[in-house]
């Protein structure tokens, strides 16, 4: 038996030793991964601000609605302090918290009373992002809403990647405060040395900024051309300039008068709401981006939002988009029986860029977006194809695309609309 047994010993020895000296099969670098869209919100609030229903119940629902990362932006804060919140002051209250205890139970929902109130805890973005976190499939990224006004005018910006919550400062005009706050934000990445973004938020919210202090502002990169919160006028009105308006506007003036870069923009839900779906309710699902990159890092996110690799969509998906072989080429994912009309639209160079005021009925000025050449932001082409293309001519400031399909949107931002996406103003 002792023999057998130093026989198996030996044996087992020698493939220990083979083993070791076999290469071990690694994964391949990330830096060598094939890009892809992945999709995410940026603007989202829960119970930690003034949205109605737990963080966790939030992430769960966009992950399990196929998206792929999710900012809380709570309003001056970044969820990583210690708040507990009423439960019963509410029918909707009440509500959040039953469905809540039900999905994650006694051992995770921790309660208390205080002052004959009972209160329900918070938890911090650390405490949970473990739970629905996974590689290559789902990214929580820390954010913040510097939510500021300047008189009556609110003027909020997303921080994105964000170590730390940035104090909001109100400055001497809605420009200076656009200004400084953003400076703040880029400021935190020089000195943390991790990668952030910022972006001004829903400019048609209250009215809050004109296409004018935008131009303004040399410091916007991002904003919000689509905001689905059912209180920001996204369309404009006969008096004031719809979003898609200001941003032809602010392209023009920017590329044509004042060199500077272009302005990116982005879509996003600044949901509220998670209870009760319809029209009118600041819920989840109706605008995102699509972010192109080999790995899903929120260092990586950032990155590439900054060389402008995206798009934004409210349903449209598109599989390719870019500017290639002196084209903006798009190819878009076709869905059975759904038609697509894609609208190029540019500034030309030479396009007059002044302004005039919008007059009251008694001619006085407005305190709004001034009226602007017809020609700032036109369709130069229109296509039905789902590879739409657009023949760079050298005349063209820039060109970006509009792709409008049949389909109607499922909770839509306002009754009627049907689902779209947007790519980048890309400079011929």
């Amino acid at each position: 038996m002792s023999r057998l047994l130093t026989v198996f010993a030996l044996v087992c020895l020698a493939l220990t030793v083979a083993l070791a000296q076999k290469p071990v099969e690694t994964p391949p670098p990330a830096a060598v991964a094939t890009p892809r869209y992945w999709k995410g919100n940026l603007h989202t609030h829960s119970l930690w601000s003034d949205g109605d229903d737990f963080p966790e119940m939030i992430a769960e629902w966009y992950k399990t609605h196929g998206y792929q990362f999710l900012a809380f932006t709570e309003h001056n804060v970044i969820a990583d302090a210690e708040k507990w919140v009423d439960s019963a002051t509410t029918a909707v209250r009440k509500k959040a918290v039953e469905k809540y205890l039900t999905r994650f139970g006694r051992d995770w929902v921790q309660d208390r009373t205080e002052k004959d109130k009972p209160q329900v805890r918070l938890k911090p973005l650390r405490e949970y992002r473990s739970f629905f976190e996974e590689p290559g499939k789902f990214l929580l990224v820390p954010a913040e809403e510097v939510t500021t006004k300047f008189t009556k005018y609110p003027v909020h910006m997303g921080g994105i990647n964000l170590r730390e919550a940035v104090k909001p400062v109100e400055g001497a005009n809605i420009v200076e405060t656009i200004r400084v706050n953003l400076k703040q934000i880029a400021e935190q990445a020089k000195k943390t040395t991790w990668p952030n973004l910022g972006i001004l938020n829903h400019p048609n919210f209250q009215w809050g900024v004109k296409a004018e202090e935008m131009i303004a502002a040399e410091e916007i990169e991002y904003f919000e051309v689509f905001n689905g919160h059912s209180g920001v006028r996204n369309y404009g009105d006969a008096t004031h300039a719809s979003s898609e308006r200001i941003w032809d506007i602010v392209l023009a003036v920017r590329l044509g008068k004042l060199k500077l870069p272009v302005v990116y923009g982005v879509a996003t839900d600044d949901a509220h709401a998670y209870h009760e779906f319809a029209v009118g309710k600041t819920n989840p699902g109706r605008g995102w981006v699509m972010v192109r990159l080999p790995v899903l890092t929120a260092e990586n996110l950032v990155r590439a939002m900054k060389a402008g690799d995206f798009y934004f969509s409210s349903g449209v998906t598109l599989d390719a988009q870019g500017k290639a072989d002196g084209k903006l080429r798009l190819a878009i994912h076709a869905e059975p029986g759904v038609t697509y009309k894609t609208e190029f639209v540019a500034t030309l160079k030479g396009t007059p860029l002044d302004s005039e005021p919008v007059l009251d009925e008694a001619g006085k000025p407005l305190d709004v977006t001034r009226r602007y050449h017809a020609d700032i932001g036109k369709v130069v082409a229109e296509s039905t194809d789902v590879a739409p293309s657009y023949a760079f001519t050298g005349k063209e400031l820039y060109v970006r695309a509009k792709v409008t399909s049949s389909k109607p949107h499922p909770n839509p931002y306002q009754k009627g609309d049907t689902e779209v996406a947007w790519t980048q103003p890309v400079v011929p």
